[in-house]
């Protein structure tokens, strides 16, 4: 699992040359374009660089299997468009315009869904007609569109225009919590399923659970898996290609899980997969490793089928002890958990953590990036062998840099909790997501007598209750003297600090609202997870109350004990429902207190964040790599650069498409 999103990121202090450079780069309504920085790449060798920029290229060709996953038309949506901006000169400029508006959100979204509302958003200031013009012009400037047998570039754009156009088409990519009466997998648009309704699983044995679109014809259920030979073939072996010129440079336990991800990714088959999880678990000691492959359920609202997202990055060996601390003294917080007894591991094996700093994040994880990451999802093989979890430093320091200092004023209650917050939320923030990761997903044990994987057994509920109790195990141990034994926080401070990370957490379940701009409830698990927890303190407890001034709502955290106390009740509550695959109960709860909101208040936030400028949710602008070869063509070094720049990535990206390498262009001649 990962910690995906901050809801509102810390403000630290920039220090050196982070003080000077630009982070935001721009902002596309709601969305905040930031760049990201890789400062440590430049002091690894060669090898480890050469080896970095072959994942780097697995990564970029493997995004359109995410685009094509997460809605079904979006790579043919965005190779039109990308063509007529690309083929600009005679395109009437306001439509220019409007186009190259909805294309970055677009890229940033990976598609014309919302990645954290899952709400479709359209093309606004020009009409179906507008965009016929516009690719006719680019057209007799040399774009070159790819049509179906029989189809003119006029029948290509109205066969595309309710996608663009229509918000009620397709209008929810992932719908866990339908209106009354339908089915969850029918009222989510995005491509994991064709035809099929829950009722029709019922019996059904996936043999690629994780990895395969399941589609129904003439009444029977299909597995189309991903893999060589298979769905997105083509694109599989690019990325095996760039694998394989990677292990070249791999150290041995590396380029041995690099083997077994080729293999599962040539067969499919779930042994090979699982091959996989453990060969990657082991290969602990690498300064170098990636995350590639079909990962988290999320997107699915059974949680079930898995999307496909890559990272590249490198050890920051500078903030790297905390988190290897909290992983070395897992079994003390494994013992202490405030849940039955019977759910805590007897033996927690195999934890292994690392601060990173990413170079490329493509697919379900950027340019809309988590801020920490806990893998493998297997519950079994986390058991047997272990798991290994990293915090993403580089962008957890772009977030910061990015984000307007007057967001304390405006959501704080008093002024000592705005001081609190500049001085302590970046540090505080940083250590509960170590917290999360390590102790948080790889924790506690399922019930023997419970079949099935709770994944299975609590189904939409369980990527929600999840988050929520990986957040509430970070919670838990925060205000903890044993951190302070440690040496992860300051004993003269923790007070301080845990009060600083509570009153984060209120608040942020409140300004997340500012994200839903239509509609009165709550699709993606983290917000879930998020409002879930807070609102149950509200109501259970006396720790969080809603409080008025000026017109202006606030949460305040009114009692630190309550907190506490509250937050270790609803974490034995959410370990029990996991460990026992307790679905109305999980079912209850998400309902409860992780869906619903008031859109008046809503409203009422976005009022507010508007006038601070604060941006709903960031994507990032990767490094770039480029190999530097000798006369030879051997490669010599590679250079990073920071393009600062969306569109110019995203057309990179794309000119390095396998849809875009491998489907016929054809030149767009019209009747």
């Amino acid at each position: 699992m990962d910690h995906r999103d901050p809801g509102v990121p810390s403000a630290g202090q920039p220090v050196g040359a982070a003080l000077a450079r630009p982070y935001l780069i721009e902002r596309v309504e709601d969305a905040a374009v930031v760049q990201l920085y890789a400062d440590g790449f430049s002091s690894l060798g060669v090898r480890e660089k050469t080896f970095v920029y072959y994942l780097y290229l697995a990564a970029i060709v493997g995004r359109d299997i995410y685009y094509d996953q997460r809605y079904g038309q979006s790579l043919e949506m965005r190779a039109l468009l990308e063509q007529i901006v690309t083929h600009p000169s005679d395109v009437h400029p306001p439509i220019l315009e409007a186009i190259e508006h909805y294309l970055k959100l677009f890229w940033l979204n990976s598609g014309p869904h919302n990645s954290l509302t899952a709400r479709k958003f359209v093309l606004e200031g020009c009409t179906g007609l507008d965009l016929h013009e516009a690719a006719l012009r680019a057209a007799d400037r040399g774009a070159a569109f790819s049509l179906r047998p029989g189809e003119s570039l006029g029948q290509l754009v109205a066969r595309l225009e309710p996608a663009y156009f229509d918000p009620d088409v397709d209008a929810t990519v992932t719908s866990k919590s339908p209106r009354s009466g339908q089915d969850i997998l029918s009222a989510s648009s995005n491509n994991l399923y064709s035809g099929v309704a829950l009722a029709d699983l019922a019996g059904f044995e996936e043999r690629f659970a994780t990895n395969s679109r399941l589609v129904k014809r003439d009444g029977k259920l299909i597995e189309q898996a991903y893999r060589v030979g298979g769905l997105y073939g083509y694109a599989i072996e690019m990325i095996i290609g760039h694998l394989r010129e990677a292990i070249r440079y791999a150290p041995a336990p590396t380029a041995a899980a690099l083997q077994a991800l080729i293999r599962f990714y040539q067969t499919g088959e779930r042994a090979d997969r699982e091959a996989y999880d453990i060969a990657w678990v082991r290969d602990k000691d690498s300064p170098v490793d990636t995350i590639n492959g079909f990962v988290e359920v999320y997107m699915d609202a059974r949680g079930t089928k898995a999307a496909w997202e890559s990272l590249v990055f490198y050890v920051n060996r500078e903030k790297t002890d905390a988190i290897r601390t909290i992983a070395r003294h897992a079994q003390w917080f494994e013992d202490h958990m405030p849940w039955d007894p019977r759910y805590r591991k007897d033996g927690v094996t195999g934890v292994s953590a690392n601060a990173i700093d990413v170079v490329v994040e493509t697919g379900d994880s950027g340019p809309c990036t988590p801020i920490g990451i806990n893998l493998p999802n297997d519950e079994r093989i986390r058991m047997e062998y272990g798991s290994k979890s990293v915090s993403l430093t580089n962008v957890m320091e772009a977030y910061d840099r990015s984000m307007p200092a007057s967001y304390y004023s405006e959501f704080s209650w008093t002024a000592a909790e705005a001081a609190r917050a500049r001085t302590w939320s970046s540090f505080a923030s940083e250590l509960t997501t170590n917290m999360h990761e390590v102790i948080g997903h790889a924790s506690g044990v399922v019930d023997p007598r419970l079949q099935a994987p709770p994944q299975a057994a609590l189904c939409e509920c369980y990527s929600t209750l999840e988050e929520a109790r990986a957040d509430l195990v970070a919670l838990h141990f925060l205000a903890h003297p044993k951190l302070a034994e440690l040496g992860l926080v300051p004993a003269e401070h923790q007070e301080e600090i845990a009060r600083a990370e509570y009153e984060s957490y209120a608040r942020n379940a409140l300004v997340q609202l500012r994200r839903v701009k239509d509609g009165a409830q709550l699709e993606e698990d983290h917000m879930r997870n998020r409002q879930l927890v807070v609102k149950w303190l509200m109501t259970n407890t006396p720790a969080i109350r809603e409080r008025h001034y000026s017109g202006r709502t606030f949460y305040v955290v009114e009692d630190v004990a309550a907190f506490q106390a509250g937050v270790a009740q609803l974490l034995a509550e959410v370990q029990r429902i996991k460990s026992q695959g307790d679905y109305a109960a999980a079912q209850a709860l998400v309902d409860t207190y992780a869906v619903h909101f008031d859109p008046a208040l809503r409203d009422e936030v976005m009022a507010r964040v508007r006038q601070i400028n604060l941006a709903s949710y960031t994507g990032f602008v990767m490094p770039r790599l480029e190999p530097i070869k000798g006369n030879d063509g051997s490669i010599t070094d590679i250079a990073i650069s920071y393009p600062l720049d969306l569109k110019a990535q995203m057309l990179e990206y794309a000119r390095m498409s396998p849809y875009f390498t491998r489907t016929t262009a054809v030149r767009g001649a019209d009747d």
